[in-house]
């Protein structure tokens, strides 16, 4: 028994996990070569990747991101521990030049899967996975009714994401509903309008919501945090959300209920997130609606959830 009681303790102390898995057209600049393979077809494409093997990747729209979240086992100690894991359509031949691009910018990954044209997201969840960031659309569609955390990278300004150098703390952004939260709110919207969606959450004020996709990720996140006084934490986050009064009490009310901390919480009421996201300085922010990513890429990293009513 009391060895029993000595694994449980151990167990309760190990220190918290955060596993991104990331295909590589999120992590490098592709386009070129994802024309070849388009116009010219596999063979060409292959070619391609061969010739070039030696010349490094240009860095794409979640670099920065993988470059910060790989920089928080510095800042950690072994209080928790960050890792990041490649998927690639490509095969493990035509790879190489990933691989090399990888060690050329001295990113510690060191896991990846190379799945020859195939789905890669089933791996993510072999390797324990709590979000995936993709280029592909159809492979986080997937993922997501799998049960995983997924959402596709923005094709936005390059220039506006680089890293912030002189800022090591790691910024993640959220919208409320369909992503942190169930889309059942979002469907009395979508049916009834906004005057309906307000009468319907104040009448809900006390009844938590239903999880969305993002809640575990946004968890683990919160026990990276709870290592560290607040004002310390490597790790900031934020709701950045349409709603506006009275519709906020029950999104405070839930998040209270799941006893998760989120750093800032910006109810807009409708107003554009673009601003507000670079003020907050996200390093990534995820989204249910595709304008609203697509605003935020001129200024952040942004990533699509394609989940919920909204993309049915």
């Amino acid at each position: 028994m009391a060895e029993t009681d000595a694994a449980a303790a151990s167990a309760n102390q190990s220190p918290s996990r955060l596993v991104v898995a990331i295909s590589s057209r999120a992590l490098f600049d592709l386009d070129e070569s994802h024309r070849v393979y388009e116009e010219q077809g596999i063979d060409a494409y292959c070619q391609y990747q061969i010739d070039r093997e030696d010349q490094p990747l240009e860095i794409g729209m979640a670099f920065a991101l993988v470059k910060k979240l790989l920089q928080l086992n510095d800042q950690l100690h072994g209080r928790a521990t960050v890792e990041i894991v490649l998927l690639s359509r490509n095969s493990a031949d035509t790879g190489l030049r990933v691989f090399n691009s990888i060690g050329h910018y001295q990113l510690q990954i060191k896991r990846a899967a190379f799945t020859g044209g195939q789905n890669p997201f089933p791996y993510a969840k072999a390797l324990g996975a709590h979000l995936f960031l993709s280029a592909n659309a159809q492979d986080v569609r997937h993922a997501l009714d799998s049960g995983l955390a997924a959402a596709t990278i923005f094709i936005g300004n390059r220039k506006a994401v680089q890293q912030d150098e002189a800022n090591s703390q790691l910024r993640i952004a959220f919208d409320g509903d369909a992503v942190l939260f169930s889309d059942e709110a979002e469907r009395v919207f979508q049916t009834g309008g906004l005057q309906a969606f307000e009468d319907s959450e104040r009448a809900a004020a006390h009844r938590p919501l239903p999880c969305g996709p993002f809640k575990q990720f946004l968890t683990v996140l919160h026990e990276i945090q709870r290592a560290f006084p607040a004002e310390q934490s490597p790790i900031r986050t934020a709701l950045i959300t349409a709603r506006g009064a009275p519709a906020h009490e029950r999104v405070i009310r839930t998040l209270r209920s799941w006893d998760v901390r989120i750093d800032e919480a910006l109810f807009l009421g409708g107003i554009d997130k673009a601003n507000f996201l670079q003020a907050f300085r996200a390093d990534i922010f995820f989204d249910d609606r595709h304008q609203h990513c697509a605003s935020a890429a001129e200024h952040v990293a942004a990533a699509h959830v394609p989940h919920g009513v909204a993309n049915e």
